[in-house]
């Protein structure tokens, strides 16, 4: 049997509201980050989770520790009203969103130096091309 399960959690970081979508299926965790703006109330973010779910792009997969145990119901209560006060996101999560950065960042630095490289071939080639136009006319 197939277990997945999803969770959100909103909190303020520095001037916007950010909430962080962890997705854990078959031992494997995936996250998302998506910026509110303005403190979301809570049907806006019931709203946002129906119309845009699908829409959520996920990071790439890394195994997750899930472990699989029954619990005492007082004690489940307890621990879902320290979630609730807990802000903040997993560290786990918080170590997919940096890697996630950081391989967009590598992304973005090589497209940037592939341009830049062509940029200078071109330049180079005009250069070479009216030396030659020059030296021909003689």
């Amino acid at each position: 049997m197939h277990k997945v399960s999803v969770r959100l959690t909103v909190f303020f970081e520095e001037p916007f509201w950010v909430g962080i979508f962890e997705h854990v299926s078959d031992g494997q965790l995936s996250v998302c980050k998506v910026t509110f703006g303005a403190e979301p109330k809570d049907y806006e973010v019931h709203d946002f989770i129906l119309k845009n779910f699908h829409l959520i792009k996920f990071s790439f997969t890394v195994s997750a520790d899930t472990k699989e145990h029954k619990c005492n119901p007082k004690r489940m209560q307890r621990k879902i009203q320290k979630q609730v006060q807990n802000i903040g996101v997993g560290t786990k999560s918080q170590q997919v969103l940096k890697l996630q950065h950081e391989m967009l960042k590598a992304e973005r630095k090589a497209i940037s130096r592939e341009k830049r490289e062509a940029e200078k071939q071109r330049q180079f080639e005009l250069k070479q091309r009216k030396k030659k136009e020059k030296h021909r006319g003689k």
